[in-house]
């Protein structure tokens, strides 16, 4: 009996030991996994009912939980949830006969309490709202309010101005506008907030905004593309509710007061952090826009636990000068993505022992990773648990061909444990990818097919991974005719239209380059310019400084002869990309967007000096 006892302990303990040898991390990725079959559980329940529990169906929960708890903190204004809960209900039965279950409005708001109240208020409704990028302008804007079928646009009071080329075009749609502002600010346009005053704040029938299925749109959310313009990914119920659960998931409760300094019309900040926070019953400090010097100053007068964080945002706060106190606030987590490891580095050891914890995945995907460890550089974890989940690969990538590498047979290959290959996530009735509002030309797109076997399906992320020995997911580039910059996608085939409007350019091609010190990669261009012209810096900087937002506009341009292609006649950037923006290692023309100046001007080699030493903003 006692023997028996006695191999029994031993045995436990040998397992234990070996499990702390080759799995240390075995169970902390047991608990993390279990509240990601938890939550999935739930959805799966919601699948196989008749009535679909939504976000929004969660915050009407909530609100009627805990009425009188804050949900929203905004430039010092509290809203509770059931103030908040009333005035969605204005809204929707502001257009309550105005607009019919399926309907999609357009939204074009900065971050302000009534972007919830609007986009609640037509959920409830039953209706689909896009979220416009508040950078969008003249033909850009006009094209991403038609392509996802907007019957209707509801406005910030401020963003007015931004409807000036555009106002005749729609009205000659037939869209009708709106703005949130009391009184009517010019002919065609309806206030809004004279008639929120004027109806009642009682909820419509909760069937209006009912659904039998979580694969039904709720959300358009425009993200940059190969097509030249901005695409509407379609954003289901399922997904919207898959990114609510993001903080629970990473341990979060009602107790922790979130920071979202982030633009609402993106999916972190809406789906993760809005989602996330009525999830949880938490409170959300919106900020109208991120700001540095006041980042700290707000997280300590609000008592903030948790911030949302790009990058980029990081790197900003790091670049502050260094103060006394800095680790003297309650944050305990951040939660984003894009943290590069030396900022990631130099975060903690200025402001203290903080969980960052990065999500990767884009706003169309069908593919998730999180990085629940804290394992500085890498974007997520994997393991033989999480590949049952989510079905992923990694192949090898031609990056001067632009293209997948198939063997004889056709199929891709895999690359080795810490090679660097082009991540692909299987489209299945688990992870389904539901594209683009519009032509299926631009979801099909975003497809690989025959990838392993033949009839196979992948989404293409575009973007090059590497896992290592530890199973941990490190994100390397991004491939194709997308870059990022400032936190934002840049479509380089918009950029090149637009540039291709300026009177003495021929061609252009555009892409982006690394500038040390700072996130993603710049937009650069290189140009042809017509025969019978010269180049004009001034003309350049005042067609892009109209025509593009601030974080897609080119900042450095190189002149040249020709542009090389490809065989199937695309343009070849590699070789452009590899050589930089260098002036002692280019011998063509080079310029450099000078806003001082108001004009291009030549990058010399003493500017360069100063760009990549940090002396230059860019």
């Amino acid at each position: 009996m006692w023997s028996w006892i006695a191999a029994l302990v031993a045995g436990v303990l040998s397992a234990l030991l070996a499990q702390r040898l080759w799995f240390p991390l075995f169970w902390r990725d047991a608990l993390f996994l279990t509240r990601v079959l938890r939550y999935g559980a739930r959805l799966e329940i919601y699948k196989r009912t008749s009535r679909v529990v939504t976000v929004v169906d969660r915050f009407v929960q909530q609100a009627q939980r805990i009425p009188n708890k804050p949900f929203l903190i905004h430039e010092g204004v509290t809203y509770t949830y059931g103030e908040l809960e009333e005035r969605s209900n204005r809204v929707a039965r502001v257009f309550e006969d105005a607009l019919k279950e399926g309907d999609t409005v357009a939204l074009l708001m900065n971050n302000e309490p009534d972007f919830l109240s609007v986009w609640f208020g037509l959920s409830k409704l039953g209706c689909a709202v896009a979220f416009l990028n508040t950078n969008t302008r003249s033909r850009s804007l006009l094209h991403c309010i038609r392509c996802c079928g907007a019957e209707l646009l509801v406005l910030g009071a401020d963003l007015l101005e931004t409807l000036e080329d555009v106002l005749p075009s729609l009205q000659q749609d037939g869209i009708s506008v709106w703005c949130l502002s009391r009184d009517s600010p010019r002919p065609g346009v309806i206030s809004l907030l004279d008639q929120m005053e004027k109806v009642s704040p009682e909820p419509v029938p909760a069937q209006r905004r009912s659904v039998c299925c979580l694969r039904t749109p709720t959300l358009y959310i425009f993200t940059s593309g190969t097509t030249g313009l901005p695409k509407a990914a379609v954003i289901t119920h399922l997904q919207a509710l898959k990114a609510a659960g993001g903080f629970w998931v990473y341990g979060a409760t009602g107790s922790d007061v979130i920071y979202t300094p982030l633009p609402l019309y993106h999916s972190a900040a809406s789906l993760v952090g809005i989602g996330g926070t009525i999830e949880l019953g938490a409170t959300c400090v919106l900020k109208k826009k991120f700001s540095a010097s006041q980042f700290w100053q707000d997280c300590r007068k609000h008592n903030v636990t948790i911030f949302q964080y790009i990058g980029e945002l990081c790197r900003y706060l790091c670049n502050q000068p260094m103060v006394e106190q800095e680790k003297d606030h309650r944050v305990h987590m951040g939660v984003g993505n894009g943290l590069r490891q030396d900022v990631w580095r130099e975060f903690l050891r200025r402001f203290g022992d903080i969980r960052m914890c990065e999500i990767y995945g884009s706003t169309e995907g069908n593919l998730c990773f999180m990085n629940h460890i804290g394992r500085i550089g890498a974007v997520g974890r994997s393991n033989v648990f999480y590949k049952l989940i989510f079905k992923y690969d990694l192949v090898k990538y031609d990056l001067v061909r632009e293209e997948p590498v198939r063997d004889h047979s056709g199929f891709c290959q895999h690359v080795q444990k810490g090679e660097t290959g082009l991540l692909l996530s299987q489209i299945c009735s688990q992870s389904p990818f539901f594209g683009y509002a519009g032509s299926k030309q631009l979801t099909e797109k975003k497809i690989l097919r025959d990838v392993f076997v033949k009839g196979d399906a992948y989404f293409n992320t575009g973007d090059l991974m590497a896992e290592d020995a530890d199973h941990f997911i490190c994100f390397k580039d991004r491939v194709g005719d997308t870059f990022r910059w400032k936190g934002e996608n840049v479509a380089t085939t918009e950029v090149t239209e637009i540039l291709g409007l300026v009177d003495f350019i021929q061609e252009a091609s555009v892409y982006g380059v690394q500038v040390p010190g700072n996130e993603g990669r710049a937009g650069m261009a290189a140009v042809i310019v017509r025969p019978e012209c010269r180049f004009d810096g001034r003309k350049l900087f005042s067609h892009v400084l109209r025509e593009l937002p601030s974080y897609a506009r080119p900042l450095f341009i190189r002149l040249q002869e020709t542009l090389e292609m490809t065989s199937t006649f695309k343009q070849q950037k590699f070789a452009l990309v590899e050589s930089g923006f260098d002036p002692c290692s280019i011998s063509e023309p080079l310029f450099f967007l000078d806003y001082t100046q108001k004009s291009y001007v030549p990058l010399t080699s003493s500017m360069y000096e100063r760009i990549v030493s940090g002396h230059q903003k860019v």
